[in-house]
């Protein structure tokens, strides 16, 4: 095995998953802002998840070196939660976009606009469900979607952070 890789520890992946979470909310911003890809509700949601994801590796990365298993595993906790909130949402999201037209259900109004008019519980039950906006697939990259791509990376965060709270309680256990 190659020195670099020797050395490496779980911190340095924690740092890894948060550079990952930031380099995909760029990704998000530069697509809206840039590509002028306005995003659905259901983006909106992997949004949310991918940012609590990254606080969640940025949690860890910071409490690692303190040596306190109990911060250190329920900022783990925090992220397995978020990452599979991230998969379920973009699971839903491609499985809105699979949809035949027929059923595809009616769009709504822009998420901006929404965010502006309805009360909270109600934007966040539409958020969660999606809707004809979310079925709408504007962006591809070798034959994936951009909740396709998203829902590799929630997979991968997710068995990431399996592998690292499994070898962080491996450590506690006496």
């Amino acid at each position: 095995m190659p020195a670099i890789f020797q050395s490496l520890t779980l911190r340095h992946g924690y740092l890894l998953g948060f550079i990952s979470c930031v380099s995909l909310l760029a990704a998000a911003y530069y697509f809206e802002y840039v590509m002028f890809l306005d995003p659905c509700p259901l983006c909106m949601v992997q949004r949310l998840a991918t940012l609590l994801t990254g606080l969640g590796f940025l949690a860890a990365f910071i409490a690692a070196p303190a040596g306190n298993r109990h911060w250190l595993t329920a900022a783990l906790l925090f992220t397995l939660a978020a990452a599979l909130f991230g998969w379920w949402a973009a699971d839903h999201h491609v499985w809105l976009q699979g949809l035949p037209a027929e059923e595809v259900p009616a769009c709504g109004p822009s998420f901006d606009y929404m965010l502006e008019t309805l009360p909270l519980s109600e934007l966040l039950g539409i958020m969660l469900q999606g809707n004809g906006n979310c079925a709408e697939i504007s962006w591809m990259f070798l034959g994936l979607s951009m909740p396709e791509w998203l829902r590799l990376w929630f997979i991968g965060f997710t068995a990431a952070i399996v592998w690292a709270l499994t070898r962080t309680l491996r450590q506690a256990a006496p």
